[in-house]
């Protein structure tokens, strides 16, 4: 069977331990050298004299090292291996002329890895220390349809466009204003079709280290696809998005696939992956330890099959359980006493003003804050939080609010010390679901964005408080991360007695959570208007036909899915004016 051993340097840093470890294994102990420690006291491992007895696994800090056994069919070199011991990919998601390919899987499983690959940013190595060139990789993947890719990209027939994950960092290496930059890159003469559809035309003259999250963002799609290629390839295009950008930014990444053309995309927003894909790979494995990508399938019975954990045709299970969706009433009447409650508020920051009519929040209750970016749902959180007095109305003053804010400082204290009062109280329902545990010794400023967030809600939930307020939990999560965090507010909620307010742009994160919906609406930048609390059939029909769009719940996973515009369904469901779950 073959069997890889992957080894965290950062929590094996103690050579006296490493030592130890080395001298408990059984191989070791026969006279072979299966594990080894350098004279800097590193510790690796020797695949191919491991035995899989898992005592080095038991004797070790958590997680700094993994003795996987692989399935038969991986008896082959993996595609791209980070060291000796470190990460293992064994495939390549498969690009589609005139189609969205989405790839979907866990944070860590090697789904940047994959697209780098395939974008001729990373070299692969195919599991040696060198390189891998053309040549290698044409015969590696002979007889399939990467070794035409390989061929392609090789030839110059395929050419790539690559928009990163990480956004915020164009504006340390990019100088300019946003014209500047976009025209610079223009090779496909469609400047101003793409600056009206990205709806970018308001920050052209603007320096491009001044502008917001989700404008960044829509900048740095407009660029990757005004650059001539064939193969355009987006990591993570949702991040910062309000649902209205969602929702137009993948409307333009489905423009982009032409008989022509391939587009691959990493999204972790199901609503927005669905409906803007045909096709979907699953990425499975175990995060920073080994990837696998699935054969492409349907985007229905690609999520399905994700969110089941199980894949039929390879009797592989990729999760120990399913991931649910809880089929409840579209409206819940509330029958809680009122926790806080707010009227009259306005608030003028510069040129914005922000109104909210008279709303209340129950004790026990999930309040979900939908609206676009810049019309004030954060400014009414810092509001309802005493950060910010209003101008005039009536808060609640009495209430305590525990608020985790939308950025997130890293800082050089490490999680154990950050979440000190969490491990005391909440090791079962906080700190186990969230999997905070292998974190524990690292330093925040060691932490993934999906990382940090977690600590932070982790340390907003354990705070003693009347109500939790929350905004943008989802951001830099995946889908399990999601649903579990979904999971872990809604069983603090219930077991504390306690309320909570969640700010977030993920439709399906707050159709899993809320028992209301908070609507603003306005104009970006100039008018915000809250209204609300509303039951969630009532607040989702006020969003969604504003956004011309329905939406009914799919019928295996119940997961909540965007009909097809003008479909049967979505013009009966917009004709009865039931625009959220018929």
């Amino acid at each position: 069977m073959p069997r890889i051993a992957v080894v965290d340097p950062e929590k094996l840093r103690d050579k006296h331990q490493n030592l130890y470890i080395q001298s408990i294994c059984p191989v070791n102990r026969e006279g072979k050298e299966c594990i080894r420690v350098d004279a800097k006291g590193r510790l690796s491992i020797d695949e191919k004299l491991c035995i899989g007895c898992g005592i080095c696994v038991l004797k070790s800090p958590k997680d700094s090292i993994h003795i996987i056994n692989l399935p038969e069919e991986l008896d082959s070199p993996p595609i791209h291996r980070y060291g000796e011991n470190g990460f293992h990919l064994y495939s390549l998601p498969q690009p589609s002329f005139g189609k969205v390919v989405g790839v979907l899987g866990v944070n860590g499983i090697g789904k940047s890895t994959a697209i780098k690959i395939l974008a001729g940013i990373l070299k692969p190595n195919l599991g040696k220390d060198t390189e891998a060139g053309f040549s290698d990789l044409v015969q590696f993947f002979k007889g399939t349809e990467a070794q035409a890719f390989f061929e392609g990209l090789q030839k110059g027939k395929i050419k790539v466009s690559y928009k990163p994950q990480q956004v915020e960092i164009i504006p340390k290496k990019a100088k300019g204003t946003v014209r500047h930059l976009l025209q610079k890159v223009d090779e496909r003469g469609k400047f101003d079709d793409i600056v009206e559809k990205l709806q970018l035309g308001q920050v052209l003259d603007h320096d491009i280290t001044s502008i917001s999250g989700g404008e960044l963002q829509r900048v740095a799609v407009a660029a990757t696809a005004l650059k001539k290629a064939n193969l355009y390839i987006f990591d993570e295009l949702t991040s910062y998005l309000d649902i209205k950008q969602r929702l137009r930014t993948a409307s333009f990444i489905r423009e982009l696939a032409t008989p022509e053309t391939a587009v691959l995309v990493i999204e972790h927003d199901l609503i927005a992956l669905d409906y803007m894909a045909d096709v979907i790979h699953i990425m499975y494995g175990k995060p920073a330890v080994y990837g696998i990508v699935s054969l492409p399938k349907t985007t229905k019975a690609g999520i399905n099959v994700y969110l089941e954990g199980y894949i039929k045709e390879h009797n592989m299970r990729f999760r120990d359980h399913p991931l649910l969706f809880d089929v409840r009433p579209a409206s819940k009447s509330q029958q809680h006493d009122t926790l806080t409650s707010w009227s009259g508020i306005r608030k003028t920051l510069g040129s914005f003003t922000l109104t909210a009519e008279a709303g209340s929040i129950s004790q026990k209750e999930i309040v979900g804050v939908l609206g676009e970016n810049g019309i004030g749902k954060t400014t009414l959180a810092r509001i309802l939080s005493h950060v910010l007095k209003p101008d005039s109305g009536r808060t609640d003053e009495k209430i305590r609010i525990s608020y985790k804010p939308q950025y997130l400082e890293p800082s050089e204290y490490t999680v154990r010390e950050a979440l000190a009062k969490v491990l005391e109280k909440h090791q079962n329902d906080i700190i186990g679901p969230l999997n905070l545990d292998p974190l524990l010794d690292m330093s925040l400023e060691q932490l993934s964005g999906g990382e940090l967030q977690r600590v932070a809600i982790a340390a907003a939930l354990a705070k003693d408080c009347d109500m939790f307020l929350l905004d943008e939990p989802s951001a830099y999560l995946d889908v399990e991360q999601r649903i579990t965090t979904a999971k872990v507010i809604e069983n603090v909620v219930f077991t504390t007695g306690k309320s909570c307010l969640v700010i977030d742009h993920d439709l399906l994160f707050l159709d899993v959570l809320s028992d209301r919906l908070l609507v603003f609406e306005g104009s970006p930048a100039v008018e915000g208007r809250a209204k609300g609390p509303y039951a969630m059939e009532q607040g989702m029909n006020s969003l969604l036909s504003g956004l011309k769009i329905t939406l009914r719940r799919d019928e295996l996973s119940h997961r909540p899915r965007i009909n097809k515009p003008e479909s049967q369904k979505d013009q009966a469901q917009k004709a009865a004016g039931k625009y959220y779950y018929s």
